[in-house]
């Protein structure tokens, strides 16, 4: 009778799961669409200070959720949105925009990506002149090039390979 209870007990198991599961994913609506559209917009300037690379609009994690609980606390109370902007900024520093400022302590991260660009676009174009202007193969010397064709079986009055058109 135990064999007969496994496939009851595990789609019971699943059902109550797939409850919690879509129950901790529901996220809190402010009643004011104008307020939650609000909400939206400046949660999508955010990031998400533990997946990094996702804003906190489109973000499940905890701390995300937390976060837009927090924008919502504070439009709601009436704050503007750069007033909540400074406030998270306060708290979390530049990190929790997902376009930093561009100032002396983030122009690494503006300026980087381009001066490595362009460093590595100078090295690969002076490697490849260099490269051009050198030669994988010595010149033969004519002893060497009597002694190639006496081993491919040529006469000496034949003009060399590279005359021959």
């Amino acid at each position: 009778m135990v064999d007969h209870m496994r496939p009851v007990l595990a789609a019971l198991a699943l059902s109550l799961s797939a409850t919690a599961f879509a129950a901790g994913e529901a996220t809190p609506v402010a009643e004011d669409p104008a307020l939650e559209a609000r909400v939206i917009e400046l949660s999508q300037t955010l990031r998400c200070l533990v997946c990094q690379n996702e804003t906190i609009a489109a973000s499940r994690a905890p701390l995300a959720v937390d976060l837009r609980n927090q924008v919502r606390e504070q439009l709601a109370a009436g704050k503007s949105e750069e007033e909540v902007v400074d406030f998270l900024v306060g708290r979390y520093g530049d990190f929790v925009l997902y376009k930093p400022p561009f100032r002396a302590s983030t122009v690494l991260l503006w300026l980087g990506p381009g001066a490595l660009a362009i460093l590595g676009i100078g090295w690969l174009s002076l490697r490849l002149r260099r490269r051009a202007t050198e030669s994988d193969t010595p010149e033969l010397t004519a002893d060497q090039r009597t002694q190639a064709r006496q081993l491919l079986g040529e006469q000496d009055n034949e003009s060399p390979p590279e005359s021959r058109k």
